[in-house]
Formats: structure tokens, C-alpha cells, sequence
């Protein structure tokens, strides 16, 4: 996905098709057409361009655990030098699925989906907290998810 750094200019009906998608990914370019007023050809254009921008992804979402993903965790890290390096080199480790560059206590937030505890270790220890710059971790392991949602639509 290109970087996030500039909202891109949208109108109004292609936020009606993202929002049309965000209730179900799998919903045909014909009837997401209906619903915007476009024909499925047009719908089918502008969906490529969302995702050729960056703009919007389709993409399946699994519940972790019965995909064999037992530990799921959030990891505060604070890093001495430049965040941006050490964000880059924790987005490349496979298990992290999620940084983000934050301010606050925490330098970066880094989510992790692990089969166990002994893989969030591993990514912990020997991925993480070796890395020149990372000056401190706090690991937040979830107990339970109550809520996660992508229908937050397009303002």
C-alpha cells in the first residue's frame, strides 16, 4: 500500500462506493452501481483507481485465533534516534501487523499476531528489543477482543 501521508481528494460517489464496500467487500460492482448510480463498468473503474491510489483495499479479514494465531498483542516502544528507521525496520518483521509513529509516552505502537506466547517472545526479544534504537518496550497481550470494525465510512 503507497504511504499515507496526503488525503486524496474524493468525491462524493466514490465515498458512496467505499462505504458500499465497507458493509460487504463481496458485494458486485452491478449492485454497488445500483445503490451510487453509476453502471457496473464505471463502479469497476473507480474501484481500481481507489486501489491503485492507496486510497482503499480489499481484502479478506480473519478472526485470528481460529486462524492459529492465539497471542495477539500491542507493543508501546520507546526509541532513541529517528522513529521513522526503526518504524521501517519493525514493519518488515512478518508477525507485526501493524505500526504506527505516535506521540505520547510511547514513540511507536507495534501490533502483533503470534501462534503462541513462545513466537511473541521471539518477536519481542530477538526482533524488537535487539534492534540499535529501540530504548524500551511495554507489551500489552489482549485477553479478549470486543470490538473491531472497518465501517467507519469516509466523512
Amino acid at each position: 500500500m503507497p504511504p499515507r501521508d496526503a488525503k486524496a481528494p474524493l468525491d462524493d460517489i466514490s465515498k458512496a462506493i467505499i462505504e458500499q464496500l465497507q458493509v460487504d467487500g463481496r458485494r458486485s460492482y452491478a449492485e454497488v452501481g445500483k445503490a451510487v448510480g453509476l453502471s457496473e463498468a464505471a463502479v469497476r473503474q473507480r474501484v481500481q483507481r481507489l486501489m491503485d491510489s492507496g486510497v482503499m483495499q480489499i481484502v479478506a479479514v480473519t478472526d485470528p485465533l481460529q486462524m492459529g494465531f492465539l497471542r495477539q498483542a500491542m507493543i508501546g516502544v520507546r526509541v532513541s534516534g529517528d522513529t521513522r528507521t526503526i518504524a521501517d525496520q519493525i514493519a518488515e518483521i512478518p508477525d507485526v501487523i501493524y505500526v504506527v509513529l505516535t506521540a505520547g509516552s510511547f514513540d511507536l505502537l507495534v501490533e502483533v499476531v503470534a501462534e503462541d506466547d513462545e513466537k511473541l517472545l521471539d518477536v519481542l526479544n530477538d526482533r524488537i528489543r535487539s534492534l540499535e534504537g529501540v530504548a524500551s518496550t511495554e507489551t500489552f497481550v489482549y485477553l479478549k477482543l470486543r470490538k473491531q470494525l472497518y465501517d467507519w465510512g469516509t466523512r
